[in-house]
């Protein structure tokens, strides 16, 4: 399986969100835990989730209104945003 690395931003995005629901109700070590879920997901089948651009996928995290935008590479597996579905839909494409 291809190693996962995460642009900043996208890390940025993923701390935001977690101290977001971690003041809403506590949830933020749920949320965490889905995307953890996510991006193994993402480990075991790298394309099969939904094309958004010619290079970039998405695979939903569950329980939590987000998305992994995530690129295979010959080498490893780049997450560059970690995107809430409701929001500024195409936000990520600068960083592809």
């Amino acid at each position: 399986m291809l190693p996962v690395e995460f642009l900043p931003a996208a890390l940025v995005e993923q701390d935001e969100a977690a101290a977001f629901y971690n003041a809403n109700g506590g949830l933020g070590p749920a949320f965490l835990d889905e995307v953890e879920r996510a991006v193994e997901r993402i480990r075991q089948f790298p394309e099969g989730w939904q094309k958004v651009s010619r290079r970039s996928r998405r695979c939903r995290v569950n329980r939590f209104p987000y998305g992994l935008i995530y690129q295979v590479r010959t080498d490893r597996i780049v997450i560059l945003a970690v995107m809430h579905l409701r929001r500024k839909p195409g936000y990520w494409r600068g960083r592809e």
